[in-house]
């Protein structure tokens, strides 16, 4: 009775986790890095220039459709989300939990805006998670059971979470803890573990070879971050972020579970996975990781909390899990808007009481205002386009100065009638044409170039037109210029060599 309860549990946060992304669906576009994300899998690979090539495989199955469909680019995304919260319900039931708990654990999922936005786009945050959580679940049934098959099965996992993204090592570095206890490291030393080593490096090893190949372009991306972003993160800033994209209210059962774990009479268990998410924490603080970042190590510690919520809270008061579950079920009513599009954007710019700052919305979430500005961009390069003469059309090309401007050109140019993009944003760098520049390009960029920037490459550089974007949420995104560009100085192949570090820019 108690399996039927909890089946009915996780099948009822499915149908309204599934609801809540279609709903988004509707009511957004394509953010930037999406686009990247598709034009991957027309160009698939053993790796790109700032993730692993799992994004492109799944780019390019999503690609067999030849959809523009936002829906049809969300599908893996959607899957990934939902087999999120079956696992999530899993580990809670092998770790001891019952229907509550998992219904805790869910509810805590379902009302955190960082896991709706996370968790909708086609990015490899989602599936990064996705791994993550399956490898933590893979973990428990070890440390459980002591046997060696789990150990299997989280290697398998750990190696595709890596081709996934890279961020799973903060979670392999974790798993260091289980040499602290004499239970796990006798297991792990009499049986031969090293096959299990071996194993991981032969999974990843035609990813690190191209990145070897390709000068490792990943470092060069984190360098850029560091300099750009990371480095200007604090510890207070990161925390102050968790507290608000996970929902204040959830802050109950991580913190509880995150003092749980290290009290709980099941120490056996409990205490070296305790270790394993602290020294994983521990290395994404170090590493001054964005907050996105802490999200799966935040998942297992509600995963705690929802346990302890309920063999310490409920067991005593019993009547504490229907306002609990009412508060935070009216916290998930004010806070998931601002996470997925549930609302159309004029009644969600009312409903968040924005007003403009210097002419515009400033809204942080690209994909909740998006469409409408891209579907301006494409009919004004249209129109630019449709004003050359027909021997400059011929041989015309598009130059997106940021990938996602090449990206939405690229995903609409058949229904637009447009030319192909290239950009050298990025893994669009590895798609650049080489030979002769034809005589006329179209470029566009944001106000972060100027009109200096193509005026290094071109003898004749003319903006044309230009497309204002209320909504940005910063200055240098609120304006795009288009300009026509004639008499290329140089070939598409010195082009490449002149932006071959400065990809990130």
């Amino acid at each position: 009775m108690r399996k039927n309860k909890t089946l009915f549990v996780v099948i009822f946060f499915c149908i309204i986790k599934l609801a809540l992304h279609l709903i988004a669906n509707s009511n957004s576009g394509f953010q930037g890095d999406e686009l990247l994300h598709i034009e991957t899998g027309n160009h698939l690979d053993l790796g790109y220039m700032e993730f692993p090539p799992v994004i492109g495989l799944l780019a390019f199955i999503q690609n067999l459709f030849h959809s523009q469909s936002l829906f049809v680019h969300h599908i893996f995304a959607h899957i990934a989300s939902l087999l999120i919260l079956i696992i999530v319900a899993l580990t809670v039931v092998e770790l001891g939990g019952k229907t509550k708990a998992v219904f805790s654990v869910l509810l805590c999922i379902i009302i955190a805006p960082c896991f709706g936005r996370a968790q909708q786009l086609f990015q490899p945050v989602v599936f990064s998670q996705l791994f993550w959580v399956l490898a933590f679940y893979q973990l428990v049934r070890f440390i459980n059971t002591l046997d060696h098959k789990y150990l299997l099965y989280l290697t398998i996992t750990l190696a595709f979470g890596f081709l996934t993204k890279y961020d799973i090592l903060f979670f392999i570095v974790g798993l260091f803890s289980l040499l602290l206890f004499k239970r796990t490291r006798n297991v792990i030393f009499i049986k031969a573990t090293w096959k299990y080593l071996v194993l991981f490096i032969i999974i990843v090893s035609p990813n690190v070879w191209w990145q070897f190949q390709h000068q490792f372009p990943v470092f060069q991306m984190f360098s850029r971050l560091y300099q750009t972003q990371l480095d200007t993160l604090t510890i207070g800033g990161v925390l102050k972020d968790l507290i608000i994209t996970l929902n204040p209210l959830t802050a109950l059962f991580w913190l509880g579970g995150f003092i749980f774990m290290f009290n709980s009479k099941d120490k056996e268990t409990y205490r070296s996975l305790a270790i394993s998410i602290l020294i994983s924490i521990f290395f994404l603080a170090l590493s001054k990781s964005k907050a996105y970042y802490f999200y799966p190590a935040m998942i297992t510690l509600l995963v705690f909390g929802s346990i302890w919520f309920e063999q310490k809270i409920l067991t005593k008061r019993k009547w504490m899990f229907y306002p609990t579950t009412i508060l935070m079920l009216a916290s998930g009513v004010v806070l998931i808007p601002f996470g997925l599009a549930i609302l159309p954007l004029n009644p969600f710019i009312k409903f968040a009481h924005l007003k403009k700052k210097e002419g515009c919305y400033q809204i942080n979430q690209q994909e909740f205002y998006v469409k409408p500005i891209w579907e301006n961009t494409l009919t004004s390069l249209k129109q630019v386009y449709d004003s050359l003469p027909e021997g400059e059309k011929q041989h015309c090309l598009i130059w997106g100065k940021h990938y996602s401007q090449a990206g939405i050109v690229n995903l609409f140019c058949q229904q637009y009638h447009l030319p192909k993009a290239f950009s050298y944003h990025g893994s669009y760098y590895l798609w650049a044409p080489r030979g002769k520049i034809p005589e006329t390009i179209i470029a566009y960029t944001n106000d972060g170039a100027t009109i200096d920037f193509f005026q290094t490459y071109f003898d004749t550089v003319i903006p044309v037109k230009k497309i204002y974007n209320p909504y940005a949420d910063i200055d240098k995104e609120a304006w795009q210029t288009i300009y026509i560009c004639k008499k290329p100085r140089q070939t598409f192949t010195e082009l490449s060599a002149i932006f071959k570090t400065r990809v990130f820019e």
